[in-house]
């Protein structure tokens, strides 16, 4: 999970904690399904996708370097070879707070007729932390989200070439900085630029906590301006336009490496998860807690979003000609 970067005071919010805490959580209700109203065809597979986050889920919790994420890693791949899809691992070591640990990407390659390349990601691991945190949504969701995805886009021929990649080591392992955390995209950020391939990367779209079953995604006003616009009309014009909401924040996530190369990025995230945001990285990110329509619906506005950058010209800097 990214930092927040515009906070309320620790004492403002511990007080905030104690007036509604009780009452916020004997009024709220775990599931709420939102509403499909429209769905492009060959669309993206909620329930399948649900499926994978339960799956997931059940291999515990999957900090770096442990066997869990390991197996995880293996599942992963093992789903992606079973759709025909190309699997690469990007194997490294990161220096963290905690000593040299082991990480491994995975990117998932769908090869379009063109050489302009748009990246979708999300990370796989989830917080290590004393009390059991299974992360269905944090973690979870992102790895389920991109393997649906993947499934989706290898059915046909596309002018762009699709990279999904499967980060690794998104969490802090102790305290949030700019050196602990996002260790897997800032790995794969240098990488790729030492040897001249973000060149062909024309958009990155990160997606990060997006099954809540009450989904609510504010714009990021890190993400640059024009792909921000693109996704949230697509909500739009798909009848999605009160889960996709224009209320700013500020989010640190896997797609700052990026943006800091100057590349065209973005984060779809919904950090409004539980009565104030209570259920993020706590023993409460669970199963119930996530739906299998919240995924449908960033699916098919993902989908659509990548339909018009198919139609349209992409320049040079990343930019469509047209949004429509």
């Amino acid at each position: 999970m990214p930092a927040i970067t515009a906070k309320l005071s620790f004492f403002s919010a511990t007080f905030v904690l104690i007036v509604v805490t009780a009452l916020a959580f004997v009024s709220y209700h775990p599931r709420r399904e939102p509403v499909i109203l429209t769905a492009p065809s060959d669309s993206f597979d909620g329930d399948r996708a649900f499926a994978d986050l339960k799956s997931l889920v059940a291999f515990g919790p999957r900090p770096p370097g442990s066997q869990a994420l390991d197996r995880t890693r293996q599942w992963i791949t093992h789903q992606l070879q079973n759709a025909g899809v190309e699997i690469e691992r990007d194997p490294f070591v990161a220096a963290t707070p905690l000593g040299p640990i082991p990480m491994v990407n995975l990117v998932a390659r769908i090869p379009g007729t063109g050489s302009s390349i748009v990246i979708v990601a999300g990370h796989y691991d989830t917080k290590r932390m004393a009390s059991t945190f299974v992360g269905a949504n944090d973690g979870g969701s992102s790895a389920a989200f991109l393997l649906e995805l993947a499934r989706v886009l290898v059915k046909n021929k596309h002018a762009l070439t699709y990279w999904l990649v499967f980060f690794d080591g998104e969490e802090a392992l102790k305290q949030w900085s700019a050196t602990d955390g996002l260790y897997g995209s800032r790995h794969f950020v240098g990488k790729f630029a030492s040897e001249g391939t973000l060149t062909q990367v024309r958009a990155v779209i990160v997606v990060d906590m997006i099954a809540d079953a009450h989904l609510n995604i504010h714009r990021d006003v890190h993400s640059t301006p024009w792909l921000n616009d693109l996704v949230f009309t697509q909500a739009r014009h798909l009848g999605y336009g009160r889960y996709f909401l224009y209320g700013g924040r500020q989010i640190e996530d896997d797609h700052m490496p990026f943006l800091e190369r100057g590349l065209p990025a973005m984060d779809i995230i919904d950090l409004d998860y539980g009565p104030l945001n209570l259920h993020w990285h706590t023993r409460f990110d669970t199963v119930d807690r996530c739906s299998p329509t919240s995924l449908k619906i960033v699916g098919q506005v993902i989908q659509t979003t990548l339909q018009v950058l198919e139609a349209d010209r992409i320049t040079s800097t990343g930019n469509p000609q047209t949004i429509k």
